[in-house]
């Protein structure tokens, strides 16, 4: 069996509390689940504690000390808030970093631990909240391109998952990580659902486009993309273990502003998870890109999932 490794960012306030939550709801009977909660320590200020990046032995300052106790709190907080929820301590690691940059610690710490996701909290935006982009969650969304990023927005307590289906390699890419992180999960259910915008679509890839991650033979067999690969999404799910019983398919629907669109499908049906599938940094840009920036802008108590 293979273990599964999420990172947690920690900042000790109410959306970390809310993701952590979250994760319990989901993973806390996965015994095959490692949880790596990191905290970072913002160097900032006109002081010299940048200098701890390149040299951990140089002494901190004062602020820096205050800020590493602090960090320190907020890891045993979240520790054992997830012992509370049923996750054995052996399944919790614990780990500070100092940085200038909380985001782009997240994001590195991430690709050198070769993580299956990582997962941030992220303050609702409500009529005074904050705006999303310019946040540490934000940033992380711009730049995190390696590994699926989970983006918890306020209480989520919906199981079941709506899984955002398009003709692109990259929408399969986000069904095979969903299937994998829900392996020993019984009782989340996933929804099939293609929304596709009335004006502007996206190109719709070819059959050879698919062939490097799937194999040919695999992709004559299951590829339906003129049907927005429903049939290949569910076939995929169901070879890495998810019964099909669990699997339901939603009408596909046009729709003027597909990321409102997945939202109101994510409440109605009650789902409280949206799986998108993105492409790579070097293919964004396009219409991925736009839905999944438009969802997370709307979201509200759902958690949305960006893989491929």
């Amino acid at each position: 069996m293979m273990e599964k490794n999420i990172l947690v960012a920690v900042d000790g306030s109410t959306s970390t509390g809310s993701s952590l939550d979250y994760l319990a709801q989901l993973f806390a009977h996965d015994s095959e689940l490692t949880i790596h909660l990191l905290s970072v320590i913002p160097s900032g200020g006109g002081g010299k504690d940048w200098m701890l990046e390149v040299d951990p032995l140089r002494a901190e300052s004062a602020g820096s000390d205050k800020r590493t106790v602090a960090a320190r709190k907020h890891l045993k907080d979240a520790e054992e808030r997830l012992l509370r929820s049923g996750f054995a301590k052996k399944q919790i690691q614990v780990k500070t970093k100092t940085a200038t940059s909380i985001s782009n610690a997240i994001r590195e710490e991430a690709e050198r631990g070769h993580f299956d996701s990582v997962l941030i909290g992220r303050r609702g935006l409500g009529s005074v909240g904050s705006m999303f982009f310019g946040s540490t969650s934000g940033d992380l969304v711009e730049k995190c391109h390696r590994v699926p990023l989970w983006i918890v927005d306020g209480k989520v307590r919906a199981l079941r998952f709506l899984l955002a289906v398009q003709s692109h390699p990259a929408s399969l890419m986000a069904a095979d990580h969903l299937a994998f992180m829900l392996k020993n999960h019984t009782t989340a259910d996933i929804c099939l659902y293609h929304s596709n915008a009335v004006f502007g679509s996206q190109q719709v890839a070819r059959p050879e486009d698919f062939h490097a991650q799937w194999g040919k033979s695999w992709c004559d067999k299951y590829l339906d993309i003129d049907n927005f690969l429903f049939y290949a999404h569910a076939q995929l799910l169901v070879d890495n273990g998810i019964s099909r019983h669990r699997i339901s398919q939603l009408p596909a629907q046009m729709h003027l502003d597909v990321g409102t669109d997945l939202l109101r499908q994510a409440k109605q049906h009650q789902c409280g998870t949206i799986v998108i599938g993105r492409r790579r940094r070097s293919l964004t840009g396009g219409h991925l890109k736009g839905v999944s920036d438009k969802t997370l802008r709307q979201a509200q108590n759902i958690a949305i999932w960006l893989a491929g």
